[in-house]
C-alpha cells in the first residue's frame, strides 16, 4: 500500500442510497430550514419522466416554487447566471438537481451566485474565493458516471472564449447525494456503458495520479470492482435495480477518490474534447483511458499492473506474469470498449473518428486536433500527471486516440520518454 508523507481526505456528503432513497429528500432539507426549493434538471430527464418520481416521492411535503429544465448538455456561464436570477425571482431557498453532471455542475454555479448574492460567477474563479457555507444543495445524480453529487468542484463551459472553466471548494460539496436505483433505469445501454467508463476513467486516474492516498485507493478499487461486475449485467438486463444501484454507488466512490487524489491528462484532455467539439465528456473518457496510461506506463507501471486484479479478476491476475500485468490491464480496458461498442451496436465508440452527429457528420474532424491539444495545455489537471506533457505530446495523444491505434505503435523508437 502507498502511504505518502502527507495526505488530505475529506468525504463531506451525506450519502442516502437505495431503491427508495428519493423520500428521505424532505427531511433532509427540513433540517436545513429550507422548504421552498427549485427543481433543477434538463429537457432529456424530464422528459424520461424522472422529476415525477422525485416530486411523487416527496409526497407534497415540499413547496416546490420552480421546475427548470433548461440546462445544456455543456453547462454554461449564461444558463448559470439567468437560473440564479429566476431561483431569486421564485423565492427558492434551495436546489434539487436531477439530472447528470451539467444539471448537478450547473446547480453548484446557481448556488454559488444566490448565497453570495452576486450577478457573474467569474467572480468566484481561483483557489479560495468561497469563505463560507452555501444554501442546501441536494444532489439525485440520473447517471452513474461523473460523480459530481460527491465532489468540490463545478466545470462551466465559457462559450465565448471556448473554454471550460473549473471552479472548486469545499463548499461546493452538496449537502446530499441521493443514490436511488430508479433514477438510472431508463438509461439506454450506450449511455450505461459511457458513464461507467467516465466512472472507471476516475478511479483508474485516481489510484495512477501523482497524490494518491491510501483512502483513495481504498474508493478506487472498490469503484473498478464494481463496475466490472456489474455493466455488462445491467447492459444486457437493463432492469436490474441491484445492478444499477451498484453501478451508481461506484460512480459515487469513483468521485470520491478523484476529489480525493487527482485526475490527470485523461481528465484534461476529454475536457477539451468537449470545449472544443461537444462530445460527451464519458465518450472522451472511455477512448482516452487507454491511451493515457500508455503514455504514463513508464513511470507509472507498478501501479497500473495492480488494476489487473480489480479490473479482471483474482484468476487473470494471479495466471499473469508479474512483468506483464501493466500491459494486459490496458488491453483489459481496451477491450472492454471493443465490447462495449459490440453490445451497443456500434454506439459506444472506441476512437474519436467513429462519432457522429446525428446527420452523420464528424464530431472530432482530424484538422480539430491541434486546437484540442492548445486548449488541453491550459487545464490545471495536467499538474497532476506522473509525466509532463507538452504540445507535441497532447496531440500525440489525441492522434493516436482519434485513429485507435496504441501510443506504442506510434511512439516507438522516436520518443524514448514514452517507449
Amino acid at each position: 500500500m502507498y502511504i505518502p508523507d502527507y495526505y488530505e481526505f475529506c468525504c463531506r456528503v451525506n450519502m442516502v442510497a437505495g431503491h427508495d432513497a428519493l423520500e428521505k429528500i424532505p427531511d433532509l432539507l427540513f433540517a436545513m430550514n429550507a422548504k421552498k426549493p427549485m427543481i433543477l434538471t434538463d429537457k432529456g430527464v424530464r422528459a424520461a419522466g424522472l422529476v415525477e418520481i422525485v416530486i411523487g416521492a416527496m409526497d407534497d411535503k415540499l413547496a416546490i416554487r420552480t421546475i427548470e429544465d433548461g440546462v445544456p448538455p455543456d453547462s454554461d456561464l449564461k444558463v448559470v447566471n439567468h437560473l440564479a436570477i429566476v431561483y431569486r425571482e421564485k423565492g427558492c431557498d434551495a436546489i434539487i438537481a436531477v439530472g447528470g453532471g451539467s444539471v448537478l455542475d450547473t446547480a453548484k454555479g446557481i448556488n454559488i451566485l444566490v448565497s453570495e448574492k452576486a450577478e457573474d460567477l467569474m467572480e468566484f474563479t481561483g483557489a479560495g474565493a468561497l469563505k463560507r457555507k452555501l444554501n442546501p444543495l441536494i444532489a439525485v445524480p440520473t447517471t452513474a458516471g461523473t460523480g459530481s453529487e460527491v465532489t468540490m468542484a463545478a466545470v462551466i463551459a465559457d462559450p465565448e472564449n471556448n473554454r471550460k472553466m473549473i471552479f472548486g471548494s469545499y463548499f461546493l460539496l452538496p449537502d446530499a447525494a441521493i443514490i436511488d436505483s430508479r433514477m438510472t433505469l431508463t438509461l439506454p445501454p450506450h449511455i450505461t456503458a459511457a458513464t461507467a467508463m467516465d466512472a472507471l476513467a476516475h478511479a483508474v486516474e485516481a489510484w495512477v495520479m501523482l497524490a494518491k492516498n491510501p483512502l483513495s485507493d481504498a474508493h478506487a478499487f472498490e469503484a473498478i470492482r464494481l463496475i466490472c461486475s456489474h455493466l455488462f449485467p445491467v447492459i444486457q438486463n437493463p432492469a436490474d435495480k441491484q445492478g444499477r444501484l451498484a453501478l451508481a454507488t461506484a460512480a459515487t466512490m469513483a468521485g470520491i477518490a478523484f476529489s480525493n487524489s487527482t485526475v490527470g491528462m485523461v481528465h484534461a484532455l476529454g475536457h477539451s474534447v468537449g470545449s472544443v467539439c461537444h462530445v460527451p465528456h464519458g465518450t472522451c473518457m472511455a477512448i482516452l483511458l487507454p491511451h493515457g496510461l500508455e503514455y504514463n506506463l513508464h513511470k507509472t507501471k507498478d501501479r497500473i499492473a495492480q488494476l489487473l486484479l480489480p479490473l479482471a479478476g483474482e484468476e487473470k491476475y494471479a495466471c499473469t506474469p508479474k512483468k506483464d500485468r501493466a500491459r494486459e490491464t490496458i488491453a483489459f480496458i481496451r477491450e472492454l470498449n471493443q465490447n462495449l461498442n459490440r453490445v451497443t451496436k456500434g454506439a459506444h465508440a472506441t476512437c474519436f473518428k467513429e462519432i457522429t452527429d446525428k446527420q452523420g457528420t464528424p464530431m472530432v474532424p482530424e484538422k480539430k486536433l491541434e486546437e484540442i491539444a492548445k486548449t488541453a495545455l491550459g487545464d490545471g489537471t495536467l499538474f497532476f500527471n506522473p509525466e509532463d506533457m507538452d504540445f507535441e505530446d497532447c496531440f500525440m495523444v489525441l492522434r493516436a486516440a482519434w485513429e485507435g491505434i496504441p501510443i506504442n505503435n506510434k511512439t516507438a523508437g522516436s520518443n524514448p520518454k514514452h517507449g
